[in-house]
Parts: C-alpha cells; structure tokens; sequence
C-alpha cells in the first residue's frame, strides 16, 4: 500500500524535508542488502534520536504503516530489507561514540557506529572490544547486536551478545525503554537486554547500547598451516582445543576459497592446498610464542605440509586481508550465492566437511567452504545462475540436505547470520511447535499491531 501523502507529511515534520524521502533514486539505494534481494520501500527516514523514532513508530500504529531498521544493509538472510513495504529508519546519523569509560571498562554508543571505527576508537585508549564480523569495515554496532553477530574471535571471547550490558531501545508501541546495567552483574528481572539481542529488529529499534570492553592484549600473532587433505586439517582444529589451546582465532579455507581469493587479490597463496588454517594468538609475548610452537608441532603432527607464522604486522593483516575477501571474491564462480552459516559441534567439524565434499561430487555445483573452525562456524556458499531452474533446484536440495545433517549432528542452521526471509522456511526444522508458539506470543505482545519488520523470522507475522 502506497503510503498516503498526508502521513508522509506528518514523518517529514518528524525528522525533517531533509530526512525523509521517497524519491524513487534515494528508495533504491535502500532496497537491497548482501542478500541481493530487492524489496523498494514506501520511503526512507533518517532520524537523529530515539524520541524521533518514538513519534515514527507511534504514527506507524496509527496510521498503519511498517517500520524497518537498518545499519548498513551488510545483513546476509534479509532482516533490513522491506518485504511488505513501509517506511526504512537508516541509523546512519546516530553514528556517535559517547563515551569510553576507562575506569569500568565500558562504552556507550550509538547503534549507527561502524563497527571499525569503534575498534580503532577503543584500541587508542589500550582496550579491546571482541566482536569481529567479517564485514566490520562498514556494518555497524547496531546491525551487530540485532544479528548477534559473531566473527573468527568468538572461539576465545565469545559473541556480540557476550559483550552487551545494556541497552536504550524504542519498542513496537512507541515506549522508549533502557534494559541491563553498566556493571559486570546484574540479575534484577527478566533479561530483556538479552532478548533485543539477536531479534533482527523484531522486537524494537536499538538506540544506544552499553558495550563491555576488555584490556588490549599485548601482542597478536598470526600462523597459516598448509594441508593437502581437508579432513586433516578439519580434525587439527578438533585436536588444537582438545590439546587446550584456545587461540583467538582458528579460520579454515577449502581449495576453491583459496583459489579465488588468490586470483581475486593477485596475492601468493597456496592454490594446490586442499585446505589451509589460518590460526591467531593473542596475550603475552612469551604465552604466545610458546601456544604458537605447540600448535605448529601438532598441525605438522597431524599432516601440515607448510606451517609458517607471519613475521611482520603488514603480513598478517594480509592474510586477514584475504580471509575477509572469501565473500565477495566468490562471484568470479557464478553471478548468484546462496549463503550459509552452519554451526556444528567442533569434533564433528570433519564429518561436515566429508559431507560438503559428498555434495559437491554428488551434485556437481559450486560449492565453497570456510569459516569459524575454531567454534565449528562452517560458512558453505553454492555459486550458481538462479536463472537456470534445474541448477537452482539442486541448490536448493543441497542446502536442505546440509541443513538436515547440521541438526543430525547436533548442530544450528544459522551461527551469526540470523534467520531473516532467507532461512524462514527452515526455521521449523530446529525450532519445535512449543518453542515456536512462544516466540510468536512474545513477538504479539512487543508488536501487538505487527508494524516492526514483519515478515523476519516467522513470515506470517
């Protein structure tokens, strides 16, 4: 439904002419997000406070118009994009850090921060903040929480939501609510901090959020082990934890990601390896030479053929570099990608991968494995042309017939990529009919007008 001109009237003395628009160039800009799924908006609001997205979503109730967040539309299943139409809130001018608060170790921030740019920020003052998204040089702190997002560290420090203490957030009916606190405990009620957390933007609009931060650690190191055979390298990463390292990182490349990233960055790697492991340390000098000199003899212990650690800063942040450049790099194999981020329990990390590789001979599609090894976070994308119907099909069976084995194996069908539109029709398959019951209900009560993103998650709210 087109969104009535005396109501656009009404969002434009909200927010202002200049902060508001449904001009078709600026609807476009905010229609798609990494999915490459295009849904146009009725308009697009830019607001500057929470009191302003209060008035939005109380006009949206009775006018009867949706609301949709977004950060930066770096999102991989759909959870910004507006499927049912309405109005798009961009957090792009809610862009402040606050505050770094060196003596609690903590930050406040607003939830359109880029999330590099906050990692730059509280590394100047010795600090560290975890959370390391892939796309962290233009997602934002905002988009992070509403995901959940997690990233190569969360191995040793965990996820997003392990580093929210609190947040400030306009609900569904208007009510500008603070959940959490800005000490490291708190039990005083229901944790509705927890429950924003990884929502997708369901349940309210994050406004400011209380970050936990840790000490900087001294000294960051990098390692790459080269393997000839995947499954090697996947029950190394089963044998480092076993052995109780627990390095910062542990990222893992089949052959077709190494490939394409060497051909996409013009950089040296190892393209006849099967696998390669890239594996980060981090803490004391003397704690990380020696963790680094025991993984290096188990990797060659358990079949590396080259294991070499990276001698200056400007080499590891390469091989981050190239890492980080899987994603975009894949459309050398095909103009389309369907994207998924698996879970499974690390020791069966190596199952996973004999069935991914089953699959691919099986299949005889494009199907290209990395990721998280290090928390059993496998990201598996099938390159393909969704125009050709009979490959399509294929690809589509593939991802049932991974997604099922996930959950055999005692899996998650989604780590950090939420569930979104893309993943809704298999949400049923990990989420029993109580359990989904529940999360409807509560849904209900934040929404009761189902004007805040609908469609996410559950598609027929």
């Amino acid at each position: 439904m087109k969104l009535p001109d005396p109501t656009f009237s009404k969002l434009q003395n909200i927010a202002g002419k200049t902060n508001c628009t449904r001009n078709r160039e600026d609807l476009a800009c905010y229609a798609y997000d990494a999915t490459a799924r295009t849904y146009m908006p009725d308009a697009v609001l830019f607001p500057k406070n929470a009191q302003e997205i209060s008035a939005v979503v109380n006009l949206a109730n009775e006018d009867g118009f949706f609301v949709i967040p977004r950060g930066a539309g770096s999102g991989m299943t759909g959870g910004s994009l507006a499927v049912r139409g309405g109005v798009v809130l961009v957090m792009a001018r809610m862009n402040r850090i606050l505050k770094i608060d060196k003596d609690n170790l903590i930050a406040h921030v607003e939830p359109g921060v880029v999330t590099g740019r906050f990692h730059k920020a509280v590394e100047k003052e010795g600090l560290f903040y975890p959370p390391d998204p892939s796309s962290s040089e233009f997602s934002t702190l905002g988009g992070n929480v509403a995901e959940c997002a997690g990233g190569p560290r969360a191995v040793k420090y965990g996820v997003t939501r392990d580093y929210v203490l609190g947040l400030e957030a306009v609900l569904p009916t208007g009510e500008i609510i603070s959940t959490g606190v800005q000490t490291a405990k708190g039990v005083v009620g229901y944790d509705l901090t927890r429950l924003l957390v990884g929502s997708e933007g369901t349940l309210g609009i994050i406004t400011r959020m209380t970050l936990r931060l840790l000490p900087r650690p001294e000294v960051v190191r990098v390692m790459t082990a080269v393997f000839d055979k995947i499954a090697s390298a996947a029950e190394t990463v089963s044998e480092i934890i076993r052995s109780g390292i627990i390095p910062r990182a542990i990222e893992f490349m089949d052959n077709a990601s190494i490939r394409c990233v060497a051909s996409h960055l013009k950089i040296a790697l190892p393209v006849e390896a099967e696998a390669l492991l890239l594996i980060e340390e981090d803490g004391r000098p003397d704690e990380v030479d020696l963790a680094l000199e025991q993984i290096k003899a188990l990797c060659l212990s358990r079949g590396a053929k080259c294991v070499e650690i990276a001698k200056t800063k400007a080499e590891a942040e390469n091989l981050w570099r190239a890492r980080k450049a899987i994603s975009p790099a894949l459309f050398q194999y095909g103009p389309d990608k369907i994207n998924e981020d698996i879970v499974v329990p690390r020791s069966k990390i190596p199952d996973m991968v004999e069935k991914i590789s089953a699959l691919r001979a099986e299949t005889g599609l494009t199907i290209v494995s990395f990721g998280h090894a290090g928390d059993g976070n496998i990201h598996f994308n099938i390159m393909l042309d969704k125009k050709n119907e009979a490959e399509l099909k294929k690809a589509e069976g593939a991802v049932e017939a991974l997604f099922d084995y996930t959950l055999q194996l005692g899996g998650t069908i989604s780590g950090e990529h939420g569930i979104g539109i893309t993943k809704a029709p298999y949400l049923a398959k990990e989420i029993g009919n109580a359990e989904m019951n529940l999360m409807k209900k509560i849904k209900k009560l934040f929404d009761p007008n189902g004007i805040l993103n609908p469609g996410k998650i559950f598609p027929s709210l």
